[in-house]
């Protein structure tokens, strides 16, 4: 029987196994060997592909920018297109979560990286802020984005159902009701209620959105 080929390697075979890793591995065990590996190649074959670990983090970073919608500067007002941009920024969070804590300050951005970038600025520019104005309007935003996804990924639940177990465990290690009330009466009430990352997300992003807007309008 003839042996089967395998696809030619090229740059983008190899950031698209070293991606499947991370998402399903985590980052911190990622290894051009793994990725070799994964490939059925050797790993100094990667190497006419990728120039090192460095340049396979921008790689894999410009690929989770490719996923956030960013709409053209201009074609809908600056809250709508920053709504929308934050949701999508969270959604790719959420499926490379990895990824938190490395999106930004990437010494060699990749493409979809500075086209994000550009239209962001550009949506904020064309929406009537001053250039400042935009810098400290897309910083707040970016603050809350990546770090509400950093405490979204360190929580030990996933949806509102899950978080009854958490809050029971979590009221029973209190070592006193009597001495810490407010904490008894949060694991209580959210044992009932349960704690939904994504209502949670929006009541804060809206509240930065009228927060911008009136620093804009003022």
């Amino acid at each position: 029987m003839p042996r089967r080929k395998h696809a030619p390697l090229s740059r983008e075979r190899v950031l698209k196994a070293a991606l499947e890793l991370a998402d399903g591995g985590g980052f911190h065990s990622l290894s051009m060997r793994k990725v070799a590996a994964k490939l059925r190649v050797e790993a100094m074959s990667l190497y006419n592909h990728v120039a090192n670990k460095a340049d396979l983090i921008d790689g894999l970073v410009d690929m989770v920018f490719s996923e956030i919608e960013v709409p053209e500067p201009g074609s809908v007002d600056w809250r709508t297109a920053m709504r929308s941009r934050a949701l999508s920024v969270r959604a790719a969070l959420q499926r490379h979560r990895w990824a938190v804590g490395l999106m930004e300050g990437r010494m060699s951005p990749g493409p979809a990286n500075i086209a994000n970038h550009n239209a962001v600025m550009g949506c904020l520019r064309e929406g009537g802020f001053a250039f400042r104005d935009a810098v400290h309007a897309y910083s707040v935003m970016d603050a809350y984005i990546y770090g509400f996804a950093l405490q979204e990924r360190g929580l030990p639940f996933d949806t509102p159902e899950e978080t009854a177990k958490v809050m029971r465990k979590q009221r029973d290690n209190v070592p006193s009701m009597d001495d810490y009330p407010y904490l008894v009466e949060t694991a209580a009430e959210l044992e009932k209620a349960g704690y939904d990352y994504d209502v949670e997300f929006l009541f804060g992003l809206d509240l930065i959105l009228d927060g911008i807007e009136r620093f804009r309008d003022g």
